[in-house]
């Protein structure tokens, strides 16, 4: 009886705390601005930026940022320009919350990769090896535009909120740093891809980078860069990719052919923001 006791105990715990989770991840849904896809946010945005603030300030403590050259101040024109594009659209749709407490900041690194990435808080950051391909302003801000979609579609929020529930059952960042921080710095690296060697991976779902692909390709129409350009750029990355392993930036991409199909399915779509910013 004692052990039938102790057994029923058990499974209402563990119903409760599955219905916890249940109405956890309820209210922590989410919408994707434009995409319009509901993702799983558990985690407080002030923590985030913290965090992202401190890996962020780590990361440039470590590596060589490029002043002052012609390509240095394009990756600061691009941002701003995007960022502040961004900026208006959300304010236009009573989306400003989003980006709350943000301070964007858009740098470029001395690194071989061909790479880039961005941070929660507005943090962009592109390598050096990632300009042969870009070639122009425009192709740069195809890249710039992708790697923006990520912090304001909030993934790296997402695929933390995703590995607190299915590594430590849905646990309080708060209670997760307190009693296991290495774990909990580790799913945060790995969350927002921060790599010991090369800066800065892609761990991202492949809707994820989808999804990145179609804000990106808005964000930069919004601000006046071409979307079309996006196709010459991507096949340009095919073409890299080719000639060897894939750049980083590649990493969790969807394949070459498939991203290029999606982004000419997408371009008239983009195409009436690109419109409108040129008038």
């Amino acid at each position: 009886m004692k052990a039938f006791r102790c057994g029923l105990r058990s499974r209402r715990l563990k119903g409760a705390i599955f219905l916890s989770i249940l109405l956890m991840t309820a209210l922590s849904c989410q919408t994707v601005p434009i995409s319009e896809r509901q993702q799983l946010r558990l985690l407080p945005e002030g923590q985030i930026l913290e965090m992202s603030l401190s890996s962020y300030q780590q990361f440039l403590s470590e590596h060589k940022v490029v002043r002052g050259t012609d390509e240095a101040r394009m990756v600061q024109r691009i941002g701003e320009r995007i960022s502040k594009a961004v900026e208006r659209y959300l304010a236009q749709n009573n989306l400003s919350d989003r980006i709350e407490g943000y301070e964007w900041e858009f740098n470029l690194v001395e690194d071989e990769a061909t790479n880039a990435f961005a941070m929660p808080g507005g943090k962009v950051v592109a390598f050096t090896g990632i300009l042969p391909v870009t070639q122009n302003e425009t192709g740069l801000a195809v890249v710039m535009g992708h790697e923006i979609a990520h912090v304001i579609a909030g993934h790296g929020n997402e695929r933390m909120s995703q590995g607190l529930l299915a590594q430590m059952g849905g646990t309080a960042l708060s209670i997760a740093l307190a009693e296991r921080p290495a774990q909990t710095q580790q799913l945060f690296m790995a969350a927002f891809g921060i790599g010991a060697q090369v800066g800065f991976l892609l761990p991202y779902s492949r809707i994820q980078e989808s999804e990145a692909d179609h804000l990106g390709l808005i964000f930069m129409a919004m601000a006046g860069y071409d979307p079309r350009a996006s196709v010459d750029f991507w096949q340009r990355m095919s073409s890299a990719k080719d000639g060897g392993s894939p750049p980083e930036f590649l990493s969790t991409h969807p394949s070459g052919s498939t991203r290029i199909e999606n982004l000419r399915e997408l371009i008239p779509e983009a195409m009436k923001y690109y419109t409108a910013a040129s008038r």
